[in-house]
């Protein structure tokens, strides 16, 4: 049970780190700009029938990526997105880091 309490414990630090805690702030501003908000679920939408398309095709879809580009760099030029995607980031990578260390302690019943 003592790997149930430490995951217990990982994700109350999750929620109390800075990644978390920043994310969650830039979201909450995010959703009281309507405006905005709307731009920003129409760029994740893009980006994710884009990655779908690329993982089952293998390939990039020129007019999607170009899509997705020019949405990034409109939304971008925004001090909230810009804020916002910056906090995602660095909080994803803070996720993949964690998934990273567990994946490396199980390598070995992987292979």
């Amino acid at each position: 049970m003592r790997v149930y309490d430490l995951a217990n414990e990982l994700a109350q630090e999750i929620k109390q780190s800075e990644e978390y805690t920043t994310y969650k702030t830039a979201k909450e501003a995010i959703s009281l700009n309507i405006e905005l908000k709307n731009k920003i679920d129409e760029f994740e939408k893009a980006r994710y029938e884009a990655q779908i398309i690329a993982l089952q095709t293998g390939k990039d879809d020129i007019n999607k990526s170009k899509h997705l580009q020019e949405l990034y760099g409109e939304l971008i030029q925004n001090e909230e997105a810009s804020k916002y995607f910056d906090a995602e980031i660095r909080f994803n990578v803070l996720v993949a880091d964690v998934n990273k260390i567990i994946g490396e302690a199980i390598q070995d019943l992987l292979k």
